[in-house]
């Protein structure tokens, strides 16, 4: 049986879903032969570390109860540096103005020969090529699935199932809070006002919620799928980013008596025509890029295999634990 020790950093929605998937998935795993071991889990609160693993229910628990999952004097750093162990998942808040705290979390994980798994877009955005270069510096796999579009497979997608092909462009809704209001807006011709008070009751859209009606969430991803994929050494600053904010029932109207809706569409092009954007945009009812809802949603044009659609929940606590269990998974195999 391999074991692959873990440490998680960031215990809020998506931190626990790492735990509960872990807890979920363990005969699975061990049919694999892979056994994981969380060794520290860190929050804003302080850590709990255990030689022999943290009890995952009771650190959900008391998380629940008290806030934090904080049993030592242990803070996130020290995690990181002072348990010995192979991977730090990095389940912090995205940080668009300087990718802290993840930022120095990952760095310090790569300098301490530890593999990184991320679902935080903030670093990425901001530091791709830094990261990228302290991971291979380091000989450790930096992996980050759960960065772009949850649940749905698009990097693993192109790297592995994709191999072989040149992937041309990329085009998508990457951002469920702005398909679901732009959905409900043409649906029910409601104000975009209207329709966001309803996202936020829901609990779909937050409090503050220009980090995704301004594109910016969009944005990210496409930095990341950018370089990732297309290896072209761009920041959040080079995206030409425009949100939904303006957007109005009419508009959407007269886009429906043409048989089109209106979409928040991300792209990333290579070549000589190359771009990156976020802008809404006509799309036909019978488009690929034509889902309703939470969805999101990639077209992927490659030179053999054609375009290559994939859908499926880009957010949620359980869903981005998904994406982030099968980096886990694929460093296991490869690593141990």
């Amino acid at each position: 049986m391999k074991t692959v020790r873990l440490s998680i950093v960031g215990f809020g929605a998506v931190g626990q879903g790492v735990a509960r998937a872990i807890l979920q998935k363990k005969d699975y795993l061990a049919g694999m032969d892979i056994e994981l071991v969380v060794l520290g889990i860190a929050d804003r609160g302080g850590a709990c570390v255990g030689p022999d693993g943290v009890d995952l229910k009771a650190a959900i628990k008391r998380k629940k109860e008290i806030g934090s999952v904080a049993t030592s004097d242990f803070t996130p750093l020290d995690v990181i540096k002072d348990i010995d162990h192979d991977i730090v998942v990095d389940a912090t808040p995205t940080n668009i103005d300087d990718g802290e705290p993840g930022l120095t979390f990952m760095l310090e994980a790569f300098r301490h020969r530890r593999h990184v798994v991320t679902s935080n877009k903030g670093p990425l955005a901001l530091k791709y090529s830094m990261l990228y270069d302290e991971a291979r510096k380091n000989g450790v796999q930096f992996r980050f699935e759960a960065t772009v579009g949850g649940a749905m497979p698009i990097l693993n997608l192109a790297h592995d199932a994709l191999a072989g092909n040149r992937i041309m462009s990329i085009e998508g809704i990457l951002n469920g809070t702005c398909n679901y209001i732009l959905s409900r807006m043409t649906e029910e011709g409601l104000s975009y006002e209207q329709v966001l008070g309803e996202a936020q009751e829901l609990g779909i859209a937050e409090t503050d919620p220009s980090y995704d009606v301004e594109g910016i969430d969009t944005a990210c991803k496409l930095v990341i799928l950018a370089n990732s994929i297309f290896g072209m050494d761009v920041t959040y600053d080079d995206v030409d980013v425009t949100g939904i904010t303006k957007i109005t029932p009419e508009s959407l109207s007269l886009a429906g008596a043409e048989g089109m809706l209106i979409k928040l569409i991300g792209e990333v092009r290579d070549g000589e025509d190359a771009i990156i954007k976020v802008v809404p945009k006509l799309v036909p009812k019978n488009h690929p890029l034509a889902v309703s809802g939470t969805l999101n949603v990639a077209l992927l044009r490659t030179d053999m295999a054609g375009p290559i659609c994939v859908k499926g929940r880009g957010a949620g606590s359980i869903e981005t634990a998904s994406a982030i269990l099968s980096d886990i998974i694929a460093i296991g195999k490869k690593e141990f």
